[in-house]
């Protein structure tokens, strides 16, 4: 197993020289790839200058954050690709971590871990919480999907991630169509190839900054995306599970008011209404957001689908679960 650490960067440098420091401060050796997506502030005399320690490509144009990374998987040799986005970057355990996990579970396509929340001078701000039982543990492929459309296995942002190459390669990539949920589409995908990974330890930082590229995406349109995804989750959950799984317009009722409150919160009052009047009538949906206000408590069928999950295997395979 080799560890290929894509980062993506588009004019910021400043934080770029802090994402490329903890990619060559981790405790085992991987490749580390820069995709440079055309930037104009001095990025790519600064990632040269560091010579053979990172493989350096520069887009001819710029192809947006999916054509990007994108194009970093291609270039990369590792056979597990952990992204980076210029803003964040990693713990110096982080690979050393995430290749143990998955040594234990070789069946695996993707891997998650914790993040903690960084303002723009490096402050914690919140860590993303504990999935499921002990330190590590798997989710068999066919009971991914499941957990996902009932948000009890999220895999989280970019930073949080690590994937298998050729998964992603067949997979199709990145969708470069989408403004935003094109990491999540991914995970959707990639979750075809193999089991999940859950690492509970912190591992990653990623920045809540004003210069955040999710800050420029209306709620609109990232509520749409939303539901969008949930939808395409839903239509790959396995057979098993069809009879215990809310319908989709339920789902989508969901997200609506989820999306609404967000903009009302946000004084955002007209665009708020809209988004949550055509929901208020649907009792699951009110049902599926307070259980989500509670903390995605797990409801019995998630929570004997996770445990199982560690209980029911071989000792070998029990990844450090404690």
């Amino acid at each position: 197993m080799r560890f290929s650490i894509v980062i993506t960067t588009y004019n910021r440098l400043s934080l770029l020289k802090r994402a490329i420091a903890s990619a060559l401060d981790q405790t085992v050796p991987c490749e580390v790839v820069v995709v440079d997506n055309c930037s104009s502030d001095g990025t790519e005399a600064y990632v040269r200058s560091l010579g053979n320690q990172v493989v350096y490509h520069r887009n001819s144009a710029n192809l947006g954050h999916s054509g990007a990374v994108n194009t970093g998987v291609k270039v990369a040799k590792g056979t597990w690709i952990k992204p980076v986005d210029d803003d964040d970057y990693l713990a110096p355990n982080c690979i050393e971590e995430m290749a143990k996990a998955i040594a234990l579970r070789p069946q695996a396509a993707i891997c998650s871990c914790q993040a903690a929340q960084v303002d723009d001078n490096g402050v914690e701000l919140s860590r993303t919480r504990q999935v499921g039982p002990g330190q590590a543990f798997y989710i068999p492929q066919e009971d991914i999907h499941y957990g996902m459309l009932l948000e009890q296995v999220p895999f989280g942002t970019p930073i949080q991630v690590a994937f298998r190459r050729d998964a992603f390669l067949e997979s199709g990539g990145w969708d470069t169509s989408l403004t935003s949920c094109d990491d999540i589409d991914s995970w959707i995908r990639i979750a075809k190839y193999g089991d999940a990974i859950f690492i509970n330890q912190c591992l990653t930082y990623r920045t809540v900054w004003p210069g955040g590229y999710d800050q420029k995406i209306a709620l609109e349109t990232r509520m749409n995306t939303n539901i969008l995804m949930k939808e395409r989750i839903h239509a790959l959950v396995n057979e098993k599970y069809r009879s215990a799984i809310p319908a989709i317009q339920d789902i989508r009722h969901y997200l609506c008011l989820h999306w609404g409150l967000v903009a009302l919160k946000q004084k955002k009052i007209v665009n708020g209404l809209q988004m949550v009047l055509p929901a208020t009538a649907s009792p699951a949906a009110w049902k599926l957001l307070l259980g989500a206000r509670k903390g995605h408590q797990p409801n019995p069928a998630v929570r004997k689908l996770v445990l199982l999950d560690v209980r029911s295997s071989a000792p070998a395979a029990m990844l450090m679960n404690s």
